[in-house]
């Protein structure tokens, strides 16, 4: 098949390789190409390109195929199943999939298959996508790289001796491949937004409980009864939208957000739209360092000439954080909150906790010792953090009475070798700069994490290894229509989405 399909009768001309969601949905339902035709095209290139990366863990031809077939007969009756009629997607590995095999890394569920699907993937699939794989997470999504004893390694398609970030790296990296064309990610420590920006794709991070976390591992399916909400015991993490190009995140988080079904009984999602109309009416705060993560000089050339092209097109633009917002205090809060969280991941073992404990004397000794405290926090201490969590929230919500959004490096780094070593906190990412501990990779998503903003992550430019460098984009807490339309705008005037050379 052509990579670029053209029917001349109408005049559209659609790339089923790199296209957007959007473009793909209107070639289907025009007759451009049908679904059965788009799922073969996926699947002959995931056949080609996927052992260069090892994007997958599951793949669902035999389904898909079935699938589709139904798809283009509905369409044949002058029917759709939904906005993403007939779209070829894939699934992180962390969510349950009904029928299909769902691990999140972990050897004790090689073998599970769920017998219903998370919620997110249920409303995916109520508005017609269908699902082509589930994509590689490192065990229990707990790693800024993407790898495990089951799946193996993810490589970057830029370069697959280097990580494709973690945790949604498979998502990130089918996507820049051009396996799928969405990804339904999750993000508690940046694991939508370093995948987006280390492979040059899309990420959002919604609002805090825009979107339902229930169906997501951890926990084990062993450890909670399904039914149960989890969003209940959530005040960090987030599920989300990925894409090759930022007009189909907002389509995707359409989809997927809303109330919970144990909430929907009373509750009704009505977004906010966008702040403003045009690029230029837009007013935005910015930094593109800080000496408490000092980034990489051509990542902060990269953001700052990003800003510059904001500045001629008539964007009003101010440097600075906000008054009341102290970077490193805000990722102390963070990080100890971060801990709390995932002590409920059967990765921190009593064992694991003690290691770690012996390893206070390493250079990051504070950094560690934070982060055991956290895993073994009491609720008083969990209780007077979120408060600091949520005063974060609120001084935030007082600049944006001024500003509209606010943009940042997503990481300090480009994407790094694959470093795999044992113990995490022993790893070092060789930077052409300088080298650095592990857990500076990963500073910059704490701000909007801590307050539960939404933010977006888009392309902004590449370094002189040709490695992607993504720009973040923070706004109002509940206003994501916000920093998604200025993602879309800017994107018009940075570049956006480029094939990674080879694929």
């Amino acid at each position: 098949m052509k990579r670029t399909i053209a029917k001349a009768s109408r005049g559209m001309k659609f790339d089923p390789d790199f296209g957007s969601a959007r473009q793909a949905g209107k070639a289907i339902r025009a007759g451009v190409i049908s679904s059965g035709e788009l799922v073969r095209h996926v699947f002959g290139r995931i056949k080609k390109h996927n052992e260069k990366i090892n994007a997958f863990v599951t793949l669902n031809e035999r389904q898909a195929l079935r699938l589709a077939r139904r798809a283009d007969e509905a369409l044949a009756r002058g029917e759709t199943h939904g906005p993403l009629h007939g779209l070829p997607i894939v699934i992180k590995d962390q969510f349950r999939t009904a029928g299909l095999c769902t691990t999140c890394g972990f050897r004790e569920l090689e073998n599970y298959i769920p017998g219903e699907n998370a919620v997110a993937v249920q409303r995916l699939l109520d508005a017609g996508a269908i699902i082509v794989g589930k994509t590689n997470t490192p065990v229990g999504a707990s790693d800024i790289q993407t790898y495990n004893r089951l799946a193996g390694t993810t490589g970057n398609p830029w370069d697959t001796a280097r990580t494709a970030g973690g945790s949604t790296g498979g998502g990130a990296a089918a996507l820049a491949a051009g396996l799928g064309f969405l990804e339904l990610g999750s993000d508690l420590a940046g694991s939508i937004r370093t995948p987006s920006n280390f492979c040059g794709t899309c990420g959002h991070k919604p609002s805090l409980h825009l979107v339902p976390f229930q169906g997501a591992i951890p926990p084990l399916p062993s450890a909670v009864d399904q039914r149960i909400d989890q969003e209940e015991l959530n005040d960090l993490a987030v599920v989300g939208p990925m894409s090759r190009w930022a007009e189909d995140l907002m389509l995707e988080l359409s989809i997927i957000a809303g109330p919970a079904p144990a909430k929907a009984a009373a509750y009704r999602l009505r977004l906010p739209g966008p702040r403003k109309t045009s690029l230029a009416e837009y007013k935005v705060g910015f930094v593109t360092d800080d000496p408490f993560s000092p980034v990489h000089p051509r990542i902060k050339s990269i953001i700052s000439d990003a800003i510059g092209a904001l500045r001629k097109e008539g964007v009003k633009v101010k440097e600075g954080w906000p008054a009341g917002i102290v970077f490193s205090d805000i990722f102390d809060i963070y990080f100890s909150l971060l801990a709390a969280y995932v002590s409920q991941d059967p990765v921190f073992t009593d064992s694991v906790i003690e290691m770690m404990k012996l390893l206070f004397f390493m250079p990051y000794g504070d950094t560690q010792r934070r982060f055991v405290e956290g895993l073994t926090m009491t609720h008083s201490n969990w209780t007077k953090l979120s408060i600091q969590r949520l005063k974060s929230r609120l001084v935030w919500q007082e600049y944006f009475k001024t500003f509209d959004a606010f943009l940042m490096p997503a990481n300090c780094v480009t994407a790094f070798a694959h470093n795999h070593e044992r113990n995490m906190w022993g790893r070092i990412i060789e930077a052409p700069d300088k080298l650095r501990y592990y857990v500076e990779a990963f500073k910059w998503i704490s701000p909007a994490t801590l307050a539960g903003l939404p933010a977006t992550v888009i392309p902004a430019g590449k370094t002189q290894a040709n490695l992607p460098v993504g720009i973040q984009i923070i706004g109002p807490y509940m206003e994501d229509a916000t920093t998604l339309d200025l993602a879309v705008k800017m994107e018009k005037i940075l570049g956006g989405f480029t094939p990674p050379p080879g694929f």
